[in-house]
């Protein structure tokens, strides 16, 4: 009997673990490619229950006849005095048990059975459906027919599409893209849930200040100098960031600051691109971009929102969810990041890596960019048809997603840096420390001396004059004896030196770096050169192949210090005239002034910036432009213009009557519109009325009403791509309308035309910002 119970007990064990892996290994969601394995498996089951049953039969038999036995008189009287009757009466219960489990069994074969037929019935369907899938003729899905031509012809050519599930068949085709990519309609047999009415998202995060940045040293990692020096320079300016921070939280007091999601990818110092930067740190090389950088991830950091920082490319590819392959299919899951901060090499390598996800994500991404990128660059088929493209733009990003140093361009947001700030102790300290008759010469590289000896024979007359010339062993022979030559320092040495001397002199290059405004904020005088004519792409070989003209806009080494510091703390003459650049000198020497800081460049000036652009600028929520007038109905031709005559009339202003426009920023009241001069851009004729061009708002006077609210004469009005347009031709009396958003630039002229223009007006020291804009 124990014998006989313990073959029951394996029985049903052996019941459950069967039909439980068989009916486990079939899961929700899974793959149409995988049926005809799961039929076999099925197949395989129902033989399994077949025999399970013929067991229990037999267990059954078997049991009959020990029945049979125990109910016989010799059994019995031979037995009854050594096992009492109450022992035998659980066997008859037993028996009935089994016989239910062997009619179970019976009844669930029956059934599986059947389920199997139906189940290979529509496997065989579907295998059918899988090798006989055409193409749909959807009007919907143009490209459908194109895209599976070329996935028959390369499907192999990167192993990204096989992840996908792509075998060489015409259904994995159409499921690809209709289900990874969107070329192609979805397949009406393809297992899919009905979507759900999706919940409201819960609400965001907020951001708060952070104090600690020890965080923010660990985030950024090591094993690089470059990565070393921004390291130092953020422990350096710790305690100004701090205080910053404390006066700006107590400024934003009750306001709602979402905290973002942010990925900065420093592609520049990646193995993939050179990284030439790091090698040279210690050399003198330029160091501009990563005082920058180390900037801004101070200022992210601080401002507080969650941040990855990435400095190779096997980092950026695992942050975004990059599949295996060469870089054409989109990600493996959607981007996890409110914001991408990177640079050119960062925004090129992403493109070849994140496939269709790039064009869908691309409104995320903030370039940081040292000189800008103006429209007429960044637009690829407008570069490519009037002669702008170079190696750096067509990349149909918004232009105001590329960040500068300095504000040169109102086309880009100006990110911008941070100088060292001066307490009131050390300003006192620094003016009684100054030496009048000492010089320092702005150049680390030995190259950019050589030539200057007119120069500085001219300057030693009066002067005492130190570099900074980096060297190994020897002397540079490009630096002349009578200079006292410091070789590299580092940066706290260096500003040691500033604060001694009178004046900081530059010798035409490099441009637009920190270091004058360094110099400046240590109580130096900056003396550049005058360029006649500018430099700019047309002339000059340093701005060729850059995605900006400059057309006039570089005068001088430094035009940021030029226009908006000035006299007396920045002189500007042409070195070509000797007796110029001597009187300046004399005069510079007589002159008393005190360290000078751009309120945009501390470290309060660049938090409130960079908050500005993360809660307001939104890339990826563009107002499109309005029908062009062969499509417009007209009701949309008399569409009222929200602006108005100035009391003057002299210029447009936003129309009281008209309300703010939503999601407009900087708030719409901050607008002007003014007509230009033939020679002059739109930036030179908004500096010249106090106000900065402003390119969110060309949208508001890109209509016809306009040029008749100015008293313009319209013979003809088209709609063209230009990015001098909006404008007017007046001598033929022809107006001319953008087609083509990415193209409204600030920059640009033309002798034939007279432009609309969008000024603003901007707070005190942040050109950056309107008066409004916080």
């Amino acid at each position: 009997r124990i014998f006989v119970l313990g073959i029951g007990f394996f029985t049903l064990c052996f019941l459950m673990t069967s039909l439980g892996g068989q009916f486990s290994a079939k899961r929700l969601g899974d793959s149409p490619f995988t049926i005809r394995t799961e039929v076999m498996g099925a197949l395989e089951s129902r033989g399994v229950l077949r025999r399970m049953s013929d067991m229990l039969e037999l267990l059954m038999k078997r049991m009959d006849i020990l029945a049979r036995l125990e109910n016989s008189t010799d059994f019995h009287k031979g037995d009854e005095a050594r096992f009492p009757p109450d022992r035998f009466q659980p066997a008859a219960g037993l028996m009935e048990r089994i016989q239910a489990i062997a009619q179970n069994v019976s009844d669930i074969a029956i059934k599986v059975d059947q389920i199997l037929r139906n189940s290979l019935l529509n496997g065989k369907v579907t295998e059918g459906r899988r090798d006989q899938c055409e193409v749909p003729r959807d009007p919907k899905y143009p490209d459908c027919a194109g895209k599976v031509e070329w996935m028959r012809a390369r499907w192999t050519s990167d192993p990204c599409y096989a992840f996908f599930g792509v075998d060489g068949t015409e259904c994995s085709f159409l499921i690809y893209l209709s289900e990874v990519e969107w070329f192609c309609p979805p397949l009406p047999w393809r297992n899919r849930t009905v979507a759900l009415p999706s919940p409201p998202p819960p609400p965001r995060a907020q951001a708060a200040f952070q104090r600690d940045l020890a965080r923010l040293l660990e985030l950024i990692g090591t094993g690089k100098e470059s990565l070393s020096f921004m390291k130092k320079r953020i422990r350096h300016l710790a305690q100004q960031w701090l205080r910053a921070a404390r006066r700006l939280e107590q400024q934003l007091t009750g306001r709602q600051r979402d905290q973002k999601h942010i990925l900065i990818h420093i592609g520049f110092l990646t193995e993939e691109s050179g990284d030439v930067f790091s090698p040279r740190v210690l050399k003198g090389g330029p160091l501009g971009e990563m005082v920058q950088w180390a900037d801004i991830l101070a200022a992210l950091f601080i401002l507080g929102h969650s941040l990855r920082v990435t400095v190779s490319l096997k980092e950026l590819q695992s942050h975004l969810g990059v599949p295996p392959g060469r870089g054409n299919c989109p990600l493996t899951s959607p981007l996890p990041f409110d914001l991408i901060y990177t640079d050119y090499h960062g925004l090129q390598q992403m493109k070849q890596h994140m496939g269709l996800s790039f064009k869908k994500y691309r409104c995320r991404v903030r370039v940081i960019d040292t000189f800008g990128t103006e429209p007429a660059y960044n637009h690829e088929e407008y570069a490519t048809l009037r002669g702008y493209r170079t190696n750096w733009g067509y990349w149909n990003l918004q232009p105001t997603q590329f960040m500068t140093m300095f504000p040169h361009t109102p086309d880009n947001s100006f990110m911008g840096f941070v100088s060292e700030e001066l307490n009131q102790t050390e300003r006192q300290l620094i003016k009684a420390s100054k030496v009048s008759s000492m010089a320092v010469v702005y150049g680390k590289e030995a190259s950019i001396w050589k030539g200057k000896e007119k120069f500085l024979a001219i300057l030693n007359k009066y002067m005492e004059i130190h570099g900074t010339v980096y060297y190994e062993t020897q002397r540079p022979p490009e630096v002349p004896a009578f200079v006292k030559n410091h070789g590299l320092l580092p940066q706290h040495e260096f500003q040691q030196l500033l604060r001694k001397a009178k004046l900081f002199i530059g010798f035409g290059f490099p441009y637009e770096g920190p270091a004058p405004l360094e110099a400046i904020a240590n109580g130096c005088v900056f003396l550049q050169a005058r360029f006649n004519p500018p430099h700019s792409s047309l002339n000059h070989e340093f701005f060729r192949g850059k995605p900006t003209s400059r057309e006039a806009s570089v005068s001088s080494q430094h035009p940021y210090a030029e226009d908006f510091i000035g006299k007396p703390h920045v002189w500007t003459v042409d070195y070509n005239n000797s007796e110029e650049f001597e009187a300046a000198i004399k005069t510079i020497m007589r002159t008393q002034v005190d360290p000078y800081l751009p309120y945009e460049y501390t470290c309060k000036g660049m938090l409130e910036r960079i908050h500005a652009y993360i809660q307001h600028q939104d890339f990826c929520a563009t107002s499109s432009l309005p029908p062009s007038p062969k499509t417009k109905s007209p009701a949309m031709q008399s569409s009222p213009s929200p602006l108005a005559l100035s009391p003057n009339a002299t210029h447009l202003v936003w129309s009281p009557s008209a309300g703010r426009a939503p999601r407009a920023w900087p708030p719409v009241d901050s607008l002007q519109v003014w007509v230009s001069e033939p020679q002059h851009t739109c930036t030179e004729t908004c500096r010249r009325h106090g106000l900065v061009c402003e390119p969110t708002f060309f949208r508001f006077l890109n209509k016809e009403e306009v040029f008749l609210q100015l008293s313009i004469t319209c013979d003809s009005t088209e709609y063209e791509m230009n990015h001098l347009y909006p404008a007017v031709a007046e001598n033929v009396h022809e107006c001319y309308l953008q087609k083509e958003p990415l193209l409204f630039s600030c920059a640009g002229y033309n002798t034939k035309y007279r432009r609309l223009c969008p000024c603003r007006d901007f707070r005190q020291g942040q050109v950056a910002l309107c008066r409004d804009c916080l």
